[in-house]
């Protein structure tokens, strides 16, 4: 719906730095969440293991997050089950 507007906007000095504006906070506000669920869900060396390893394989070998999710969610019930 708007994909027609943003060529327009950037094209508008005051619009574009409000577009880039939002841009900053949405990138803030996804890093904030992020640490906050982290600090909450890593609790012991086990999950701070599972934390990394996922993020290895998410970042380099560019693993789909599902079978991340399905993967620990194994491993858990395996650890602790």
């Amino acid at each position: 719906m708007t994909a027609p507007l943003l060529p327009k906007l950037r094209s508008s000095p005051t619009a574009g730095h409000i577009l880039d504006g939002i841009n900053v906070a949405s990138l803030a506000l996804m890093g904030v969440v992020t640490w906050q669920l982290g600090r909450a869900a890593i609790v012991d060396v086990t999950t701070l293991l599972i934390a990394v390893t996922s993020s290895i394989l998410l970042l380099v070998l560019r693993i789909d997050s599902a079978w991340l999710v399905a993967a620990a969610g194994v491993f858990g019930w395996l650890y602790h089950g």
